[in-house]
C-alpha cells in the first residue's frame, strides 16, 4: 500500500502571553539549548537540543509527584540501567528510512563512516512559548542529509496540561517536504517513541550491560528483576510481549517507578496515516508507536511507503498520559475517546 500527500495542512499560530502565576510555565532559554515545562511550580520536562544528540526531544517525564519515568542514559546514567541504543532518549519523534536516510538510529555512537547513511534533526526557531492554564511550545525543525541539506521541515506544536495526578503531552507535528519528493520507506524503526525507566521494563532473564553506581557500563549474566515491574497492555487486550507488532488505537504501559504506581500510554490519533498504528514496544523499556511499519510487522504481507511530493504536507496528532496509579485499560479507552474526537 502506498499513501502519497498531495494536500498541505498547517498548525494554528499561537497567542502570545505568559501570565506570572500560570499554572503551567514554558520557559524558553536557548542559551542552554532548553525550554523548561513546568506544572504548579513542579518540573515536568524540559525540550531540549543538545549537540550531543541528534534530534530534540522532550526529556526527562516526571509524574505529578515528581518521579521520573524516562532513563537517564546517555545523558544522565542511573544505576541499574540498560546501556543499549544510545539514540533512545526522552520522548521523541523521528524514522528509520526517509529517503534512504536514517533518522532514527543516529547518535553520536554511529561510526563516522557510517555517518552519510544517518540523518538528523536540527532546532531552527522557537515559534512561540505560552503559559497558561495549559502549556504550549511551538518549534520548528529541519530534517537534514549528512551535507545539511534539508529535505524535511517540520512545525510542532506541544501542548502541556496536568492535574494533582496526571500529565498529558499533546503533540501535533506537520511535516513539510522540500523541493524533492520524500519517501517514508516502510521500516520497523519509527515514529513517535519513549524510553523508560528500569521500573517500568518487563522482567527479563536475559544477560545485559547495565551500569554501575558510578554510572560506567558493565556485563551483567544474570539480570536482577528486583523493582522491574513493566506490563504493557493495548486497546485490543493484549498484555505483555503479545502487543509487540499488533495494532490498536491506544497501548498503556504500567508499572512502579521509585515506589510509585504509574501508567504511561500513547494514544493514536483516527487523522493520522496508517491508524490504528502498529506498536513497536519493547520489554527492554522502548514504547513507540509506528504506523509506518507495515511491512515488517505483518511478514511481507503488507507494506505502506507515505510519500510527500515536493512542498506538500502531512500531520500527526498523538496524546502522551503519564498518570498516577494503575489505570485500568476502561479509564485509558475512556481518555481516548476524548482525544479521538479533536482533529478527526
Amino acid at each position: 500500500m502506498r499513501i502519497t500527500i498531495l494536500g498541505a495542512l498547517v498548525l494554528p499560530l499561537l497567542m502570545s502571553g505568559a501570565p506570572d502565576k500560570a499554572r503551567v510555565q514554558v520557559t524558553p532559554n536557548e542559551a542552554r539549548r532548553r525550554v523548561d515545562v513546568t506544572i504548579d511550580g513542579k518540573p515536568f520536562t524540559s525540550y531540549i537540543w543538545p549537540t550531543t544528540l541528534k534530534k530534540p526531544t522532550l526529556y526527562p517525564l516526571r509524574t505529578a509527584k515528581g518521579t521520573i519515568v524516562t532513563r537517564g542514559f546517555p545523558l544522565e546514567p542511573r544505576q541499574g540501567e540498560r546501556v543499549d541504543h544510545p539514540h533512545h532518549v526522552g520522548l521523541w519523534l523521528n524514522h528509520g528510512d526517509v529517503n534512504g536516510l536514517d533518522f532514527w538510529n543516529n547518535s553520536d555512537a554511529i561510526p563516522i563512516k557510517q555517518a552519510p547513511k544517518m540523518g538528523t534533526i536540527l532546532q531552527r526557531r522557537i515559534v512561540e512559548a505560552k503559559s497558561g492554564d495549559t502549556g504550549e511550545l511551538a518549534v520548528e525543525t529541519d530534517w537534514v542529509r549528512f551535507d545539511k541539506k534539508v529535505i524535511l521541515h517540520e512545525r510542532t506544536l506541544f501542548v502541556f496540561s496536568g492535574t494533582a495526578d496526571s500529565r498529558v503531552i499533546d503533540r501535533t507535528t506537520t511535516l513539510t517536504a522540500g523541493d524533492e519528493k520524500v519517501v517514508f520507506k516502510d521500516n520497523k524503526e519509527a515514529f513517535i517513541g519513549m524510553r523508560v525507566a528500569r521500573g517500568l521494563e518487563q522482567p527479563a532473564d536475559k544477560a545485559e550491560i547495565l551500569t554501575d553506581a558510578s554510572g560506567q557500563p558493565i556485563n551483567t549474566p544474570v539480570l536482577d528483576n528486583t523493582g522491574v515491574t513493566g506490563e504493557y497492555v493495548s486497546s485490543e487486550g493484549l498484555k505483555g510481549d503479545a502487543v509487540w507488532g499488533t495494532r490498536g488505537r491506544w497501548t498503556l504501559l504500567g508499572g512502579t517507578v521509585d515506589n510509585e504506581p504509574v501508567t504511561l500510554a500513547i494514544l493514536d490519533n483516527p487523522s493520522n496515516p496508517g491508524f490504528p498504528t502498529y506498536w513497536h514496544a519493547r520489554g527492554y523499556g522502548l514504547f513507540a508507536a509506528n504506523p509506518l511499519g507495515e511491512s515488517v510487522f505483518t511478514n511481507g504481507k503488507k507494506s505502506l511507503d507515505l510519500t510527500l511530493e515536493p512542498g506538500k504536507s502531512v500531520t500527526f496528532r498523538y496524546r502522551v498520559l503519564i498518570l498516577g496509579g494503575k489505570a485500568t485499560p476502561q479509564e485509558i479507552e475512556n481518555r481516548y475517546k476524548v482525544f479521538a474526537q479533536q482533529g478527526s
